[in-house]
């Protein structure tokens, strides 16, 4: 905690001095030609963001089915009916647990270019990069908000997980199935509150671990320096003006508070 009552000081834990007027165009910036091959890549997963939360805001769950197969445990059709209700909302999870680990390997592309440099340098000349990153923190968000207001998701998830072995006679069972180590790996995934911001930070954490000749530094500096450059911008009326969509502050301050809980789990 004492880590992010520093950050949010006027001036930063590390003591360099945040210019004035400071902008980084979360809405209109381009990639330079260096980064253009990364920004195409993460910018391709990063379309899927929106079909995500739509599925999963309307994500509405098998609970009455699942309640009728409990209380008559012993009736197959109700067991059948639960079971094939069940399904394509494992499925689903699945389609968003396997997005979760396609975000992973793009995270870790983009620290490897954004932490390369000292992060106003960096910040400056990968705005394009920073954007993309802002956007992955924002979606994090959003899903994590999402799934802890469902308990539907545990729920159908868990009794998916007691069904496996008893529905394997029935038919059509298997297409609907995901293998053991998926299903293991996907019960680790949504035990978490927060199951995006659990992988994010392992992300982080992993790139750290991975890149151990890269000063410690260079890695929180750029969470440190975002988050400081969001409260700056969100501060002044004068670039908050410059901004061409209402929604751009809620943006920002989103952003701000992504960057603060990384910087703080990796610090």
């Amino acid at each position: 905690m004492g880590n992010l009552l520093q950050l949010l000081r006027k001036e930063d834990t590390n003591n360099f001095k945040l210019p004035d007027n400071v902008f980084l165009d979360f809405e209109n910036a381009l990639p330079v030609p260096a980064d253009q091959e990364l920004y195409d890549s993460v910018e391709k997963a990063l379309t899927k963001s929106t079909g995500i939360l739509e599925g999963l805001r309307a994500y509405s769950g098998a609970t009455e089915p699942i309640r009728e197969a409990i209380k008559n445990n012993d009736c197959e059709k109700s067991q059948v009916t639960a079971w094939k209700a069940v399904c394509p909302l494992v499925n689903a999870l699945n389609t968003y647990y396997q997005y979760s680990i396609e975000l992973d390997k793009q995270v870790v592309e983009l620290l490897t270019v954004l932490c390369s440099e000292p992060p106003m340098e960096s910040l400056e000349n990968h705005q394009a990069l920073a954007k993309q990153f802002a956007l992955i923190l924002d979606f994090v968000l959003a899903f994590d908000d999402l799934k802890m207001t469902n308990p539907s998701i545990q729920n159908d998830f868990s009794f998916y997980r007691r069904m496996r072995n008893r529905v394997k006679a029935y038919s059509e069972a298997e297409e609907h199935e995901v293998s053991n180590e998926v299903a293991n790996r996907m019960s680790m995934f949504y035990a978490y509150p927060t199951p995006m911001l659990k992988m994010l930070s392992n992300s982080v954490t992993s790139f750290v671990q991975k890149n151990q000749a890269l000063p410690l530094e260079n890695t929180t500096d750029i969470f440190s320096t975002m988050a400081n450059l969001c409260r700056c911008m969100i501060e002044d009326p004068q670039i908050v003006a410059r901004f061409q969509q209402k929604e751009t502050v809620l943006f920002v301050l989103r952003v701000m508070v992504g960057a603060i809980i990384l910087y703080d789990h990796v610090h």
